[in-house]
């Protein structure tokens, strides 16, 4: 079967985060969950090991009063960061993922917009918020003794925590936006939210090995998509620490699917690219690539073997990435899928738990978003604006009426994206409603569709389209190469233009010498970014 409609996948059920664990143990106690490095080498942990550890910790954290509490959580990705998580969660407190990279007084902020007083933190980032942010810290570099000391309270039959019974409605975490807007607003996600996406998405998707996680877990999509889904569909996890163990984590793990965001897939791109310049061999290689895909039109599949290197490069068992929070170049999906491997672009935001729709493996569209989420609906406004009605619709906005009103209308959630639904339930998108440039003759223009031609130049690393006095500027910051090469992309300039009517054309090209400003999608903050802020968007999707 290719590219047709085919059945969804049969999804393991679960209510909540609870009864995952507890299912996951009770059938398959001795499975892999999770694999990290540490100190002495690697450590793995079966499902068994995962729900005792959580339920020890969950009783240390009932034992120190915490109940009913708002609770912070801040570091790098770890497996003592989830089991705090699923502590937290399963014991009816509200865990508040905080960004580990934010300045210490915006970590305040997003604490007190939360109400968390009491913080969980890794040593890495202890000293930076202990006595800083909330009123108390907890340094999980003593997690060991925490649950020595949970085991020893179960042991002596504390089993307060175990009872404890989930209220589906009730607010289980918040996650902040980290919206282009620069303005974070704590989304509440229940019980329910959490349990529909996690078995309604899975739906379109199941991973068929282990799995590298290398997106934050205080991110919607890296949390829920790249870690609860995994565990409840039982694969392996392999965590990965720091992005700059990201080749190392691959090659050592070789994973099968990795989720990631646009940023990570044309990195990898560019690498595989100047790979092949430096050897010389970019004609040749284009012309491989031509005859590999006119091999699988004929139903010869030659890429495990002419691409093995590039691959080997990815671990060797990369089939799948699953990849979303921004929009994605559909050039990438058409080399990658001629190298051997499969992006599925996907798309939604945290206020929906975060995943709305998902290409699939058998059955997807080039330049869609993907189909939509089983059980739930998609409309578009007279605008053009895409909304989404279902059970994976966050609560609200945290101790912020106007804004949930704002975005909440009828139950309905609208994304501030522009595009449309097809009679497949694919959705495609055409730009950001806040984003339009409306030029003095009353033409619009998405710089979505502008910032995409300009980044497919190699010389361009990232790239930023907006008004100036009615004129289109692209400012770029460019590779190392290409630093201050202002008549290369001059040139880029004429080329993105030609054959566009000359409303739609770029005015000027005007060149940086450092990165953008980005959110944790790794999404270019628009604001902070654009020398005319009351011309520039404000957006506040996170996925």
């Amino acid at each position: 079967m290719k590219n047709k409609p085919y059945p969804y996948y049969d999804v393991p059920q679960m209510n909540d985060l609870k009864d995952m664990l507890l299912k996951k143990a009770a059938l398959e106690p001795n499975l892999t969950a999770f694999v990290y490095p540490c100190e002495t080498g690697e450590m793995k942990k079966s499902y068994k090991d995962l729900l005792d550890d959580v339920n020890a910790m969950g009783t240390w954290i009932y034992n120190k009063k915490l109940k009913n509490k708002h609770v912070g959580l801040i570091g790098e990705n770890s497996y003592e960061w989830l089991v705090v998580y699923f502590a937290l969660v399963n014991g009816g407190n509200v865990a508040v993922a905080i960004d580990k990279a934010l300045p210490e007084e915006e970590m305040k902020n997003l604490a007190a917009t939360g109400d968390v007083e009491t913080v969980f933190v890794s040593e890495t980032y202890f000293d930076k918020v202990n006595k800083k942010v909330g009123k108390k810290a907890y340094n999980l570099k003593n997690f060991e003794e925490m649950l020595s000391e949970g085991r020893k309270l179960l042991k002596a039959g504390n089993d307060e925590f175990i009872k404890y019974e989930i209220e589906p409605d009730k607010t289980a975490t918040i996650l902040f936006t980290s919206g282009t807007s620069g303005v974070s607003k704590g989304v509440e996600l229940t019980n329910r939210n959490l349990a529909f996406e996690i078995t309604h998405t899975s739906q379109l998707f199941e991973p068929r090995g282990g799995v590298l996680a290398v997106l934050p877990f205080h991110h919607a999509f890296g949390l829920i998509v790249g870690i609860l889904m995994v565990v409840n569909y039982g694969f392996p996890i392999y965590i990965n620490k720091s992005l700059k163990h990201v080749k190392k984590n691959m090659v050592d793990f070789g994973p099968q699917t990795m989720f990631l965001v646009p940023l990570f897939v044309e990195y990898f791109h560019k690498q595989v690219w100047s790979e092949v310049e430096k050897k010389g061999k970019t004609v040749a290689f284009k012309g491989l690539m031509k005859t590999t895909n006119a091999l699988l039109k004929a139903g010869i599949d030659v890429r495990k073997k002419t691409y093995g290197s590039i691959r080997k490069a990815f671990g060797g068992n990369l089939e799948y990435i699953i990849c979303g929070g921004a929009a994605l170049d559909p050039m990438y999906v058409k080399e990658f899928h001629t190298w051997g491997i499969e992006i599925l672009n996907g798309y939604g935001a945290t206020e929906c738990s975060p995943c709305t729709s998902v290409n699939r493996p058998l059955f997807n569209k080039p330049g869609s978003v993907g189909q939509l989420v089983p059980g739930i609906e998609v409309k578009t406004t007279e605008e053009g604006e895409v909304a989404f009605k279902g059970d994976l619709v966050m609560k609200g906005y945290y101790n912020n009426p106007e804004a949930t009103a704002e975005a909440l209308k009828d139950g309905w959630y609208h994304t501030g994206d522009l595009g449309y639904v097809d009679e497949d339930n694919f959705i495609f998108l055409t730009g950001r409603k806040k984003n339009l440039i409306i030029l003095s003759n009353g033409e619009n223009i998405s710089p979505e569709e502008l910032e995409m031609d300009f980044g497919r130049d190699d010389g361009v690393q990232e790239v930023l389209v907006y008004d100036e006095n009615s004129k289109i500027v692209a400012e770029i910051f460019p590779v190392e190469e290409k630093l201050g090469d202002q008549e290369y992309f001059n040139k880029l300039m004429d080329k993105v233009n030609k054959g566009r009517p000359l409303y739609k054309q770029v005015a000027s090209v005007r060149l940086r010498n450092e990165e953008f400003i980005k959110n944790a999608s790794m999404k270019i903050i628009r604001y902070k970014n654009i020398p005319n802020p009351q011309t520039s968007a404000k957006t506040e999707e996170d996925i």
